[in-house]
């Protein structure tokens, strides 16, 4: 037993948890580059550009992994393989970081991890029940539980502009994504109770992470390690007892290099996405973040108009326009003070001023 002396992850003290952590301005580091030097536009700006390209190609390789024939009912068994690559490059960073003490406790790991893996689940299991639309709608609407979450989590105040372009948002990602869709979409009760419970679950976590990675200033290696090989465990024990795990084994040997091979970079560009992911949660909080991530889907819509000639329609400029007001109001929710916007009152003005113009045209 070699191992012992060469893995070393520490435990701290309960006194050393107590203490505040001296490094307090903790440099942040993504895949070992330094973001703390960086202004915040750019740190944003290199977070959305790793969460976009890892998500972009981690999509990707999903769908050839899911096109390898005969694959499609060893989901959970793709999921166990990812967690264990996410924990081994999770323990791997972690060992090239300086400061190896756990920060954040076991407890919020377990919650977590229990978090994820409920979400994945709830989420593949109510694809069964819900078209594609369907999903969609679901998806983009993740900002509004996130902000519930971050209200009930972290005792977070969000004002009326926050709610407004939250809601601007989801809708325009909705008409975005749905533009060219001519299939309608289907409320399936079961599935739409699923799909709410993985939304749930999923605003929980980012809130949870952001609210642990403020209090105990823990790193993003660190997250990743503990949450995923906790999940590991949860699915593992959960394939043991459902008896999933011998064909998915026996299938995954027949084709190692398409499986497992396509898994090892599907969860290598996952884990940096998250890195990403977890970088903005702890610089701009879980709901920009959300955010961002949801914006993905819409990014990948206008590389497909780029790239393969997507037919277009207006529905496209409407959808695009919403979102863009959307982040608007949230840039201006943010900088108030700086930004003055016109009042109801000159509203007012303008719609009379507009009626007496109108009036005039109409004598005519």
């Amino acid at each position: 037993h070699d191992i012992k002396h060469h893995i070393s992850i520490s435990i701290p003290s309960s006194t050393e948890v107590m203490s505040p952590h001296i490094k307090s301005v903790e440099e942040l580091r993504v895949l070992g580059i330094n973001l703390s030097s960086f202004s915040a536009p750019v740190q944003f700006f290199i977070c959305v550009a790793g969460v976009f390209l890892f998500y972009l190609i981690y999509g990707y390789l999903q769908e050839l992994i899911f096109s390898v024939e005969g694959f499609k009912p060893f989901g959970w068994y793709l999921t166990l393989v990812q967690f264990g690559f996410y924990s081994t490059f999770g323990l791997i960073e972690l060992q090239l970081t300086q400061d190896k003490r756990r920060r954040i406790p076991g407890k919020t790991y377990m919650i977590i991890a229990f978090l994820t893996v409920g979400t994945m689940g709830l989420s593949n299991t109510s694809l069964g029940y819900l078209n594609y639309p369907t999903q969609v709608i679901f998806k983009c609407c993740k900002l509004i539980p996130v902000m519930i979450g971050g209200i009930f989590i972290q005792g977070k105040r969000y004002n009326f502009a926050d709610v407004a372009a939250a809601v601007c948002m989801s809708l325009g990602l909705i008409w975005f994504t749905l533009a060219d869709s001519t299939v309608a979409p289907n409320f399936h009760l079961t599935g739409v109770l699923l799909i709410s419970l993985a939304l749930c679950a999923d605003a929980a976590i980012g809130n949870v992470q952001e609210k642990a990675m403020k209090i105990h200033n823990g790193s993003n290696s660190e997250m990743v390690l503990y949450s995923y090989s906790i999940g590991f465990i949860y699915i593992l024990a959960g394939l043991l007892c459902v008896g999933g795990l011998g064909p998915a084994v026996a299938f995954c040997s027949e084709h190692p290099v398409k499986t497992y091979g396509y898994a090892f970079f599907f969860s290598l560009t996952g884990y940096f996405g998250i890195s990403f992911v977890l970088a903005l949660i702890k610089l701009f909080g879980a709901l920009v973040a959300v955010t961002v991530t949801t914006g993905r889907k819409a990014m990948t819509i206008v590389l497909s108009f780029m790239f393969f000639s997507k037919p277009f329609t207006f529905q496209y400029i409407w959808g695009g326009l919403l979102v863009l007001f959307g982040i608007f109001l949230n840039v201006y929710s943010k900088n108030k003070d700086k930004m003055k916007l016109p009042s109801i009152k000159d509203f007012r003005g303008w719609l009379r001023r507009g009626k007496k113009v109108r009036f005039l045209s109409q004598d005519v």
